[in-house]
């Protein structure tokens, strides 16, 4: 009979070892969030997720940043990066389109999920009578992450 594989995971490709300590600690941010008690009464039931968001956006735009912008990271680098789910495949495939470049999560653009069939109030250009009313959005904490901002 033969052998069977118990490990499945490719070794990581070159360039890895660069950036694997601040993959960590986005890591234990992540799971410091996770854990947070919502046994807080002044906390309001939708604003438990909002670091939660955060986090994902900063560590996938940290990947995005190295590829895109600084060009320090390979090729085969950047694809396992978003194959083992260091980084959203999605979201970094909207800011490398024309007016979602500062996009903070991809549930602000669906149009189901929002009053009146369309995107969230961060999606909106910022004006004087945003400003004074200092808005956020409800699904992640964004104060505007509009491109023309």
């Amino acid at each position: 009979m033969p052998k069977l594989k118990t490990s499945r995971t490719k070794k990581a490709p070159e360039g890895f070892e660069s950036i694997q300590s601040l993959l960590e600690k986005f890591n234990n941010k992540l799971k410091a969030a996770e854990t947070k008690s919502t046994a807080s009464s002044s906390v309001k039931k939708n604003e438990i997720l909002w670091e939660i968001y955060q986090i994902h956006h900063q560590r996938s735009r940290y990947i995005y940043d190295l590829y895109y912008k600084k060009e320090i990271i390979l090729k085969p680098l950047y694809d396992w990066l978003l194959k083992n789910k260091y980084g959203d495949i999605n979201l970094i495939a909207k800011w490398r389109k024309q007016g979602y470049e500062n996009l903070c999560c991809l549930r602000c653009i669906q149009t189901k999920e929002n009053n009146h069939g369309s995107t969230c109030i961060c999606r909106v250009p910022k004006n004087d009578l945003l400003e004074e009313k200092k808005i956020q959005c409800i699904t992640c904490g964004c104060r505007g992450c509009s491109s023309t901002d």
